[in-house]
């Protein structure tokens, strides 16, 4: 018999609180700065990552991050719409540009085939790129804060 998933909320809770630490190194200019592009190498192959701030409020803002691959028209990849929670100093993907709000823990099997724990895969997926950013990314405009 197959055991449900529980989600480990501390675990889940460090993972978007680093996020929010690595995406404020990235966008230390969240306030006036609407997008940025990093290129990052790996092998023989360019990446450019994009943040894109789509909203900002007081106490939140929202970031769209993407990744545009170069001689690559077949593949997609998706676009993560992250919620920076400002006051808590979290971020956390809420969904995919393409997609409803992705819910906490999923059935398995379920309709649209997600995982149980899918939006604890994209946060970790999340902080892989933020971190990838930030140890071999390059940003060709100078940063002030």
């Amino acid at each position: 018999m197959r055991r449900k998933y529980v989600p480990d909320l501390s675990r889940q809770m460090a993972q978007c609180e680093a996020n929010y630490a690595r995406m404020m190194k990235l966008l230390p200019d969240l306030d006036v700065c609407d997008h940025r592009e990093f290129q990052v190498y790996w092998k023989a192959h360019q990446v450019v990552v994009r943040l894109e701030v789509e909203e900002r409020f007081a106490y939140t803002s929202t970031v769209l991050v993407k990744q545009l691959h170069e001689g690559s028209s077949w593949l997609t990849t998706p676009t993560l719409v992250v919620r920076l929670y400002h006051d808590a100093t979290m971020a956390e993907v809420i969904c995919l540009k393409s997609r409803r709000q992705l819910s906490g823990v999923y059935g398995y099997p379920n309709r649209d085939m997600h995982h149980p724990d899918e939006k604890a895969q994209l946060n970790g997926y999340l902080g892989e790129w933020l971190n990838h950013c930030l140890n071999h990314g390059h940003h060709n405009e100078p940063v002030f804060v």
